[in-house]
């Protein structure tokens, strides 16, 4: 990291409550959108929208390859694609792609729609629930165990470790992070196995193994840390993403009848909340050269955080920004999923899950819901709601 850098700003310190963060983003993309701070052994923080979009799809200038997230969890191997730039991640993203079309996510809808309403129907009977232990942490998880046939055991193999992971990630308990990366690795490893024994079609595994970069396998280690990678990625932001929805319903009520009402109106609503509770702020590239930005110097080697939940709060592209705007004209230029080569591949399986979650919790709850106890919040790299308590009226 570069040295003698004047602080703008304490990363570490923005956890203190759900709301903390945005208020001091504002005020960086007023006076500092190149922001450095030395939280976390030292980072540059990219805050208004342009320069994260710019960085983002800039893949020569800004580098995933070294540093993804801030702060550093990554201690075990590369992880394909995320680890990876082009040409080297697109094989790996290929098949992800292929498998995660629009249509395979309307076949997943029922099976998600299904296992939501046999989550919600116990937390409303019993009164009061954090919605992020007992919904939104469980659904994506069994929805993603779907999509890649993982056989029952090992949907509960996951189901532990991938909290624990998450837990031990959110509470800095580096030790455990290792632990549990370690029990996602062998997770991985088992199923490729099983996938090398007997194939199956439209399979996430298998078509690894069967994908071909010119003309030869993938490595059997890229395969496994892919397979690792793609085991937790779609688990965690969902779960932060229904916790910080929730959070917005409870504090507007009117909202929350508005959309059980009229059902039609989720897209546009969900598109909303996804700029609104942008659930990452810590995803990050390292600077391949010195590059100048907003008046610093970003030198060669330094990490540097793509704010996105910071950009989706631009007031110059999105005014009014810190408000839900139902219909907002240019909802769809907000870059909640990313931009550029590493833009989120699930983002078709991530609005279904999302909306059938809003949808049945919204149905089961007609005398609608409120806040019951204390927010905790997240902790770099992502940003939003880890423990939400409800109330069912």
């Amino acid at each position: 990291m570069s040295d003698a850098i004047p602080a703008d700003f304490d990363a570490e310190g923005l956890d203190a409550s759900f709301d903390a963060p945005y208020p001091v983003y504002a005020d960086l993309r007023a006076r500092c959108p190149v922001a450095h701070t030395d939280s976390f052994g030292g980072f540059w923080a990219l805050m208004s929208f342009q320069d994260v979009f710019n960085a983002a799809a800039d893949f020569r200038a800004f580098t995933t390859t070294v540093q993804n997230v801030v702060p550093k969890v990554a201690f075990t191997g590369r992880r394909p694609p995320l680890h990876l730039d082009p040409p080297e991640h697109t094989p790996y993203r290929r098949v992800l792609n292929d498998l995660l079309t629009q249509d395979r996510a309307d076949l997943l809808e029922p099976f998600t729609r299904a296992y939501a309403k046999e989550l919600v129907a116990p937390m409303v009977a019993a009164g009061e629930a954090d919605i992020c232990e007992a919904y939104s942490s469980r659904l994506p998880i069994a929805v993603f165990a779907e999509w890649m046939n993982l056989p029952p055991d090992m949907v509960e193999s996951l189901r532990t470790s991938a909290k624990a992971f998450n837990i031990a990630v959110q509470s800095a308990m580096d030790d455990i992070v290792k632990v549990t990366s370690l029990e996602l690795y062998e997770l991985a490893r088992t199923l490729i196995a099983m996938r090398k024994d007997a194939p199956l079609k439209d399979d996430f595994v298998s078509s690894l193994l069967a994908a071909r970069a010119n003309g030869e396998a993938l490595p059997d280690e890229l395969i496994i840390g892919c397979v690792r990678q793609v085991l937790v990625v779609g688990i965690i932001a969902p779960t932060v993403m229904i916790g910080s929805i929730a959070v917005h319903l409870a504090r507007h009520p009117d909202l929350q009848g508005q959309l059980r009402n009229d059902p039609s109106l989720m897209p546009a609503a969900l598109e909303e909340f996804l700029r609104l509770y942008t659930p990452y702020r810590g995803f990050a590239r390292t600077a391949v050269r010195d590059i100048e930005m907003g008046g610093r110097t970003i030198k060669a080697g330094d990490p540097v955080a793509l704010t996105y939940a910071s950009a989706n709060r631009d007031d110059s592209v999105f005014p009014n920004a810190d408000q839900f705007i139902l219909n907002r004209p240019n909802i769809k230029d907000h870059i909640a999923f990313g931009v550029g080569p590493h833009r989120c591949a699930g983002v078709n399986l991530a609005r279904m899950e999302l909306s059938v979650m809003i949808e049945e919790l919204l149905a089961a709850t007609p005398g609608g819901f409120e806040l019951a106890g204390e927010i905790r919040p997240t902790r770099m790299p992502e940003i939003g709601a880890l423990s939400v308590p409800l109330r069912f009226l």
